[in-house]
C-alpha cells in the first residue's frame, strides 16, 4: 500500500514537471493577487497590516481552485482512472497519493513565497510566521476538500463552475481560521485556538476526504 502511495505521488510530480507552465501559473496567480492589493488600498500601514491574512488567504484559495479541474481529468481522458480503480489496492489511498502530489504542487510554493508577499503589508516576524504556520496547516485541507468536488464533477460539462459552487461553501471554515490566526497575532492576541481547528480540520480531512473521492470517482467511472 505504501509503495502504491508513493508510485502515485512520484508519477504525479513528474508529470508536473513536464508542464511547468501550469505549475508557475498558479504561483503567478498568487503573487500578482497579494500583489495588488496595496497598490489598490494605500500606504497606510495599519490597514494593510490588518488586511493581510484574509488577502493572503482569499489569494491561497482562489489559486488552489485553479488547478482542481485538472486533478483527475487528464487521468479520466486516458484511462488511467480506470486502471487505478481496477488496481489491488485501495483506492482511497491512491486518491491521497494525488492530493499530496496537488499540495506539494500547488500549496507548498504558497507557503514558500507567502514570508515574502509579507513584508509587503509590513507584517512582524510573529505574524509572518502565524500566516506561514496556518497556511501549512489549511493549504492541505483545502486540496482534500477540493479533491471531492473535483471527483464529484468529473466528465461533466461545466465541471469547474460546479467545483467551485460545491467546495466554495466548505472552504469557508478554513478560511475563517486560518486568516484569524494572522489577524489575532497581529492584534497581539494568542492565535493557539485557530492553530487547533486549522488541525482539528486537517486530520478529519485526511480521514474523510479520500474517501469520499474515491467514492465519488467510483460513480463517475460506472
Amino acid at each position: 500500500m505504501w509503495s502504491a502511495f508513493k508510485c502515485i505521488v512520484a508519477r504525479d510530480l513528474t508529470l508536473a514537471m513536464r508542464r511547468r507552465g501550469d505549475v508557475l501559473t498558479i504561483l503567478v496567480f498568487f503573487i500578482i493577487v497579494v500583489s495588488l492589493f496595496p497598490l489598490g488600498v494605500g500606504p497606510e500601514m495599519k490597514t494593510l497590516r490588518t488586511i493581510a491574512p484574509g488577502v493572503v488567504w482569499v489569494a491561497a484559495l482562489l489559486a488552489t481552485m485553479l488547478s482542481l479541474g485538472r486533478l483527475f481529468y487528464n487521468d479520466y481522458l486516458d484511462g488511467t482512472l480506470e486502471q487505478m480503480a481496477l488496481a489491488p489496492h485501495s483506492l482511497s489511498v491512491l486518491v491521497l497519493g494525488k492530493v499530496v502530489a496537488h499540495w506539494l504542487l500547488s500549496g507548498v510554493p504558497l507557503v514558500l513565497v507567502s514570508p515574502v508577499l509579507g513584508l509587503q503589508f509590513d507584517l512582524s516576524t510573529d505574524a509572518l510566521g502565524a500566516m506561514v504556520g496556518a497556511l501549512l496547516l489549511g493549504t492541505p485541507t483545502l486540496s482534500l476538500i477540493g479533491a471531492i468536488g473535483a471527483a464529484l464533477t468529473l466528465g461533466l460539462r461545466g465541471g469547474g463552475v460546479l467545483v467551485a459552487l460545491l467546495i466554495l461553501p466548505l472552504y469557508i471554515p478554513v478560511l475563517i481560521m486560518g486568516a484569524g490566526a494572522g489577524e489575532a497575532t497581529v492584534a497581539g492576541l494568542e492565535a493557539g485556538a485557530y492553530f487547533s481547528l486549522l488541525g482539528a480540520g486537517l486530520l478529519a480531512s485526511l480521514v474523510l476526504a479520500p474517501w469520499a473521492a474515491a467514492t465519488a470517482l467510483r460513480i463517475a467511472l460506472e
